[in-house]
């Protein structure tokens, strides 16, 4: 095993991604780094920029099972988990499963649905398993959420709660494309008004589950100095002392940016870590976990600019 291998795999999705989608270069490459290292994705942006069916395509390209549930203000935690019918035929309770119990979970626009529901996901992004009428239900280790949500300024959303954020790899923006792009998929996908087929541009489901766990035992093995260590807990500590950030990142936020450093290594072809791979992932890592303090919200200060004044201001290793 070696980097070429999770190259190879990387390179096969991105060009079956780029069949339909145009752009996003950059949030690919994080959705691959999560794939890699077991991690969730959130995605966030305006409606009509495309966060549903990039995840569409995205999981097209893997052999897995793929699930939705697009969230309303409505649903409830059992429409999410399932719940135990009784069954006359056979005078017992039966489970109806809900559609967590998939490999490739898309959770569209996750933050239209009340926090009881979005809690309902816990305990599957967590630990992949789910508890229903005291009976513990495992969901494997390829179990993934990719959920999208628009700015939870608009009317009708509900904010995701730190628990819940805490639980996301990494939270993406999705902005509006360039002049350019925007002109190539207006050319592409400008023939009719509804949402184009994933399965009329030839996206096919070319990597195995074999594939991805191969590419992630490789990824754990990739080498972490201790100097990388060391600047993975000072970036994280340092989110605890900033004067414009109240709650700093956690203990999990570390072990959640060192594997996923190591993916980003192996993406890039190399067996070890180097301080850029940190660099490159902190941002969109963190932005969802610090807590801006009263004196940031009315100096406007985002989570953005304070932790890329962190960056800069920590020294990496040489």
């Amino acid at each position: 095993m070696n980097p070429e291998f999770v190259q190879d795999i990387a390179n096969v999705i991105r060009n079956e991604i780029r069949k339909v989608i145009i752009g996003q270069d950059e949030s690919i490459d994080l959705m691959l780094t999560s794939l890699m290292c077991g991690g969730h994705i959130l995605l966030e942006g305006v409606p009509g920029t495309g966060k549903t069916f990039m995840v569409q395509a995205f999981a097209s390209c893997l052999n897995l099972q793929f699930g939705r549930i697009q969230f309303t203000p409505d649903m409830m935690p059992g429409d999410v988990l399932g719940t135990n019918l009784f069954d006359f035929s056979t005078n017992s309770f039966v489970l109806t499963k809900g559609p967590v119990f998939t490999q490739i979970l898309l959770a569209d626009e996750i933050n239209r649905t009340p926090p009881k529901t979005q809690a309902a996901l816990l305990q599957a992004m967590n630990e992949r398993q789910v508890s229903i009428d005291r009976q513990t239900y495992n969901l494997g280790d390829e179990f993934m959420v990719v959920a999208t949500q628009n700015p939870i300024e608009q009317q009708g959303t509900y904010p995701l709660p730190e628990a819940q954020l805490d639980r996301f790899l990494f939270k993406l923006f999705i902005d509006y494309p360039s002049r350019d792009e925007e002109r190539e998929i207006v050319r592409n996908h400008g023939h009719k008004s509804a949402m184009p087929k994933i399965s009329d541009y030839g996206v096919n489901p070319l990597i195995e589950i074999g594939h991805i766990r191969a590419a992630r035992v490789f990824t754990e093995t990739i080498r972490l100095s201790d100097e990388i260590i060391g600047y993975i807990v000072d970036l994280i500590r340092a989110t605890r002392s900033h004067r414009m950030i109240e709650t700093g990142a956690s203990p999990r936020a570390a072990n959640m940016m060192s594997a996923a450093s190591r993916a980003c290594a192996a993406l890039s072809g190399r067996d070890f870590v180097i301080p850029d791979d940190v660099k490159r992932l902190a941002l969109p890592l963190l932005r969802h976990r610090v807590v801006m303090s009263a004196e940031a919200d009315i100096e406007g200060v985002a989570s953005d600019q304070a932790i890329r004044a962190i960056i800069d201001e920590t020294p990496a290793p040489r």
